[in-house]
């Protein structure tokens, strides 16, 4: 936006706030000043300048030459009981790209302009109808891409995380405001802050401060999925699992070992969850350049993995190079979870079946499981398991998605850490002061009480245009 909204915070802004497309309606929204006024301009039939607030208007649309665009109804929502906290107007009018884009030229040509990316959400921001952080929460939940992630981004858009921010800012100014009233009285040898109260305090907000961050990893799993990697030999069946597991045909499927060459990625929801299934090329030893290529991507796939599905053919057992492999993952990413998958079950004789590895193990044929799912059901109650854990925390308490807000905790954190080092030393109330100003200023930045016009076009940008 290039500051665009801070400099110009008395235009009135008009952009469409619905997708292109074939629809049956579209809305152009209008927010400013001047909105009522260019509405009426626009809106021949009603009077919208008389209307009251949160009411709808019928009337035509016309085009700067007085031409009909369409037939359309006005809404009215006057300041500040608005979204943005300016007078907004929202035009409806029918579906497609055609009607509303005359719309909104009309409205330009009578005095509105453009609005830029995330500029009406920006201005609810100025306006104070939403801090910060819940105005990022509404460009998460519109990317959101799994049901839990559009339920955590509505818990912090309905100011869950926020409330918990502020209500931790508050002790920590209440907690700044005392030790400085005893500054301002050191010649008196006055103590206004009882130390042991002091020192639950902060301790209590480190505590908060520091599941906060926690939090992040989950958060970033249930922002971005989790990303599974499907390893193991060539021809183990690693194409048709995928297919299985996404109930359709993604991948190329042959008896050729080393068909697969290069990652095939493929998403899809389980259990509330996104999860990035990828499937990679067979791991051996190969003169083939391009396979080789793709037996180092996959090597590096399993690197960057959340959860590794290894692959074997259970007609043929998993042999002792095999074994030699996994052990190397487990010692090298001792943190990555592993879950052992003896394919081609229905080719394989009949009988128990163990693994000779200490690792969740299951007996599956994803040929069969492309056509029943029962097949493959505790395979995939095993895979979400192993990365629900902690999961259940995204509903219970909030959860940290943002890395912008992950490096001001972390900084929030470690302030006032080195305050509750300083307070048990008995260190100077001024070092220890500047240490709390320190958390508020981070923890501010987080909210918007302390922020600057770069931070907010930075946020804003990634927002769609008429949001």
């Amino acid at each position: 936006m290039g500051g665009t909204a801070m400099t110009s915070f008395q235009d009135t802004i008009a952009a469409i706030a619905t997708a292109r497309g074939r629809a049956a309606l579209a809305i152009v929204r209008l927010s400013g000043p001047d909105a009522v006024r260019i509405a009426d301009a626009v809106v021949r039939g009603p009077d919208l300048q008389a209307a009251a607030s949160h009411t709808a208007h019928f009337g035509y649309a016309v085009a700067a030459d007085g031409t009909d665009i369409d037939q359309v109804v006005a809404t009215i929502f006057r300041s500040p009981r608005s979204s943005t906290g300016e007078d907004v107007v929202e035009i409806t009018c029918h579906g497609g790209d055609f009607a509303s884009h005359l719309v909104l030229q009309s409205l330009v040509a009578n005095g509105a302009r453009f609005a830029g990316p995330g500029e009406f959400t920006q201005r609810a921001f100025l306006n104070g109808k939403m801090d910060l952080a819940q105005a990022e929460a509404v460009a998460d939940l519109i990317h959101a891409s799994s049901s839990l992630a559009h339920r955590v981004s509505l818990s912090q858009l309905k100011g869950r995380y926020s409330d918990l921010l502020k209500a931790l800012r508050e002790e920590l100014v209440e907690l700044t405001a005392l030790i400085e009233l005893e500054l301002d009285f050191s010649e008196e040898d006055v103590e206004f802050a009882n130390r042991e109260r002091l020192e639950e305090l902060l301790d209590r907000s480190g505590r908060t401060l520091h599941e906060l961050l926690n939090s992040y990893q989950i958060g970033a799993v249930i922002r971005d999925g989790v990303r599974v990697i499907i390893g193991g030999r060539p021809n183990a069946g690693k194409s048709t699992m995928l297919n299985a597991l996404l109930g359709r045909d993604r991948a190329i499927v042959s008896d050729i070992p080393g068909t697969t060459r290069d990652e095939i990625e493929a998403e899809t929801e389980i259990g509330g969850l996104l999860f990035r299934f990828i499937d990679t090329a067979g791991l051996r030893d190969t003169e083939d350049v391009i396979e080789a290529e793709g037996v180092r991507r996959a090597q590096e796939s399993i690197r960057t993995g959340d959860v590794l599905l290894y692959l074997f053919d259970l007609s043929t057992g998993l042999d002792e190079n095999e074994c030699t492999f996994v052990r190397d993952i487990r010692q090298s990413q001792p943190d990555l979870p592993i879950i052992l998958v003896g394919n081609k079950r229905d080719l394989a004789p009949s009988g128990e079946y163990s693994a000779p590895l200490d690792l969740p193990f299951f007996a599956v044929s994803a040929e069969l499981g492309r056509a029943n799912p029962d097949e493959l059901q505790p395979l995939v109650d095993a895979l979400v398991e192993t990365v629900a854990r902690g999961l259940s925390e995204a509903s219970a308490s909030p959860v940290v998605v943002n890395q912008r807000h992950r490096e001001h905790l972390g900084r929030a954190l470690e302030a006032v850490r080195n305050a509750r080092r300083a307070l048990g030393a008995n260190t100077s109330g001024d070092a220890l002061v500047l240490d709390l100003r320190l958390a508020l200023h981070e923890l501010g930045a987080i909210t918007g009480e302390i922020t600057n016009e770069d931070v907010l076009d930075q946020i804003f940008s990634r927002f769609c245009i008429g949001k």
